[in-house]
Order: C-alpha cells, then sequence, then structure tokens
C-alpha cells in the first residue's frame, strides 16, 4: 500500500495504518510518497506528535510517487483528491485503487467490510461500484484530511487523530475485524 501526501500527512498516516494493521495481523507493506519534495524529514512537530503516540518518524525521508510505486502497490491511499488524481494520472489503471483516505472509509463503511475469504481486488472494485474519474476533480472536506504544515502544534494533534481513527477503520474494514481492534 501506498499513501500519498506531503511530508507530514502521508508518512503519519503510513505509520499508523502499518501499526494498525500488523496489531490485526495482516501482513502488509506500507510506504509513503508525495507529489511535490524528494528527500526532507518530517516536520519536527510531525515528529513530536507521533512520538506521543508511540511512533518513531524520524527515519523518514520524502519521496515522490512514481508509476512504479503506483503499479507495484495493491492500494494506493491519497490524504486529498489531488494526491489520487495524479496517481491516476501516472497509472491511468490505478483508479480502481486508488482512494482517498476518507473516501475509501466512507465507502468501506457503506458497502460492508472484506470477507475473509475475499480478495482485496475484490473488496476494493465492491467498494469503488459508481465510482467515476470526475469525482476526484477539485478539492473537498469529505474527502482530504487537512494539511497541518506551517500551523500549530496542535493541528498536527488534529491531523493526527483524524487519521489515527481513520486508519483504525481502514484496518476493520480490509481485515473485517470486530469495532474497537
Amino acid at each position: 500500500m501506498v499513501c500519498t501526501g506531503n511530508t507530514c500527512r502521508s508518512p503519519m498516516a503510513a505509520a499508523l495504518l502499518a501499526r494498525r494493521l500488523d496489531h490485526a495481523g495482516l501482513k502488509a507493506t506500507v510506504s509513503s510518497a508525495g507529489l511535490l519534495f524528494e528527500g526532507r524529514p518530517v516536520t519536527d512537530d510531525g515528529l513530536a506528535v507521533m512520538a506521543d503516540r508511540g511512533i518513531d518518524t524520524s527515519g523518514h525521508r520524502s519521496r515522490r510517487i512514481t508509476p512504479e510505486l503506483i503499479d507495484a502497490a495493491d492500494l494506493v491511499v491519497g490524504m486529498e483528491r489531488a494526491h489520487v488524481r495524479e496517481a491516476v494520472a501516472l497509472v491511468p489503471g490505478a483508479l480502481a485503487r486508488a482512494f482517498t483516505l476518507k473516501e475509501i472509509v466512507r465507502r468501506g463503511e457503506e458497502s460492508g467490510g472484506r470477507a475473509t475469504d475475499e480478495p482485496l481486488g475484490a473488496w476494493l472494485a465492491r467498494v469503488g461500484v459508481g465510482r467515476r474519474p470526475s469525482d476526484l476533480l477539485g478539492d473537498s472536506d469529505a474527502d482530504d484530511v487537512a494539511d497541518p504544515i506551517g500551523g500549530p502544534r496542535r493541528s498536527y494533534q488534529r491531523t493526527a487523530e483524524e487519521l489515527d481513527d481513520l486508519t483504525a477503520r481502514l484496518a476493520r474494514l480490509i481485515g473485517s475485524l470486530p469495532e474497537g481492534s
């Protein structure tokens, strides 16, 4: 899985999702890539907020999203519609497996979690029923996770809280885990 975003949200989401999936006993490689920068560390506030959650992101360095990363990913999770648009522009066939984090959680909760024997691709197809490329146009509070860059530490905390909730819900949906897991 690839989480796409910037040097803060994407590594936060990737670390939180990786931890959730690991705790659920689901084997997955979760990585982070973005649109703007290469080789940048997580911001100081991003580091501190994640450290408060027991996650060390000090070794993270940003990297740009590439067609190869998208091709290798079973699921691409963007922090904003713009990130998903870019992934689909780089690899047009990726639309079926590229969603914003809020979108996949919303659609997954509407269509139901992945059945124990259901392949991830089949679940994604079910989650994506009726979806169109035009759904990715513009920005959307319903689909975009707020970017805390340049804001106070409280903004980072709010983003981490939102990402923690969303990644927990996504892990439950993917792993067919009960509420509270």
